[in-house]
């Protein structure tokens, strides 16, 4: 009779605690709109949540850098990343790709998304 009841909280504390689990929907996309330093060249507003519905695999861009906040900044400080290194061999190359493709693409000029202030 005891074993029975054990498993019986087992069961119910099991099912709580998959019911809480967070799933694939449930994570943390980050920030819908992110401002990323942009050197000399001023901020750069990047619209977060519009690249992963047009993308759809986090690892284009998180291959090169970890999904948190200020990776990049460490990561260039540590020397691991060179300046420029995220936006010539990812948004600039992307953007272009896709423009030669005849697909929609973001800009594809520096200048059009770093803002001087």
């Amino acid at each position: 009779m005891r074993r029975s009841a054990i498993y019986a909280v087992m069961i119910v504390f099991l099912t709580g605690l998959a019911a809480t689990a967070p799933t694939a929907t449930d994570q943390d996309k980050g920030a819908e709109q992110m401002s990323l330093e942009g050197g000399s060249q001023g901020m750069v507003s990047f619209p977060h949540h519009q690249h992963q519905k047009s993308l759809a695999d986090c690892n284009a861009c998180h291959d090169l850098f970890p999904q948190e906040a200020g990776a990049i900044e460490k990561l260039k400080a540590g020397g691991a990343l060179k300046n420029r290194q995220v936006m010539n061999t990812r948004c600039i190359k992307c953007h272009r790709d896709k423009k030669r493709e005849g697909a929609a693409t973001g800009p594809t000029l520096c200048s059009q998304c770093h803002q001087r202030e």
